[in-house]
């Protein structure tokens, strides 16, 4: 057996790739948050819907700073 690792197998601190930031998060964190908010104000859906908006914004934001 060969303990070395195989050529195929991940190594990411030698392949010279970026890390990437998961801003993903941001837009389920945000449709759950603002589905609560938004029903306890009576529109769960309205809620909801600015919950992705401003989720996907901060998304958007994340991404672009990394490029």
């Amino acid at each position: 057996m060969n303990p070395e690792q195989p050529e195929h197998a991940s190594n990411s601190s030698s392949d010279g790739s970026q890390n990437r930031n998961g801003g993903g998060v941001f837009i389920a964190i945000g449709a759950i948050v603002g589905a609560i908010g938004g029903g306890l104000m009576g529109q769960p859906s309205a809620g909801l819907l600015a919950g992705l908006a401003l989720g996907a914004v901060v998304a958007l934001l994340i991404w672009w700073q990394g490029r």
